[in-house]
């Protein structure tokens, strides 16, 4: 008779993948993606180098994972903000790379490696795939800003990818190792950021005057 996981075992199963995921995440915050090896990982959630193989069978598969996680937090928060419509598409983007910019400085070490830090092939993909998802979340008040008058047409996703780019490109060099998250003047780089994107906006010149 074949072996069929009963439910306390598949729940045992899942709280120790868990785990095994927030030490990886905890490494990553800790150390960035060149510290976290799997005998890290394996360490810091108390639990055999085996078992993570168990359950990731390549470092590549369990930080493609990690990424997946710590990403779509991101991700959510900046969505979160994007649907307050009682504030007009200029501001919610204000504050979108407001808040962007400031949690990155906050977590240099895990936000370098989300952003710019070399990574494996599996990993740099999940990368790639949440890129898109920031983009959505600007093409999406972008689009917003254009339907109800306050942006002048223009080409959404251009505009969102040249935003998310901008943005990363700035605080790549910030959040670099060898700044050890201490660069000066954070208050003015996050201001002038800010202040960059919402001039590059495309203003309905119409409705403003």
């Amino acid at each position: 008779m074949a072996y069929r996981p009963t439910p306390r075992t598949e729940a045992r199963r899942a709280a120790a993948r868990e785990r095994i995921v927030e030490a990886a995440i905890a490494q990553l915050d800790e150390g960035g993606y060149a510290s976290a090896t799997v005998q890290a990982v394996a360490g810091r959630a108390g639990v055999a180098t085996g078992s993570v193989y168990r359950h990731f069978p390549s470092k590549s598969e369990l930080f493609a994972e990690v990424f997946r996680r710590a990403t779509q937090r991101e991700i959510d928060v900046l969505a979160e903000l994007a649907r307050d419509d009682a504030r007009p598409v200029v501001e919610r983007v204000a504050a979108g790379v407001d808040v962007f910019a400031r949690r990155a400085l906050a977590a240099p070490t895990r936000a370098y490696a989300l952003i710019a830090e070399p990574v494996d092939p599996a990993v740099d993909a999940e990368r790639l795939v949440y890129r898109r998802g920031y983009l959505g979340v600007f093409k999406g008040l972008l689009d917003e800003g254009v339907a109800g008058g306050e942006l002048a047409p223009h080409d959404t996703e251009l505009a969102a990818a040249a935003l998310v780019g901008a943005i990363a490109e700035v605080l790549v060099g910030p959040l670099s190792p060898s700044q050890n998250g201490r660069a000066p003047h954070h208050e003015a780089l996050v201001a002038g950021l800010v202040q960059i994107v919402v001039r590059a906006l495309p203003a309905n010149r119409a409705v403003a005057a």
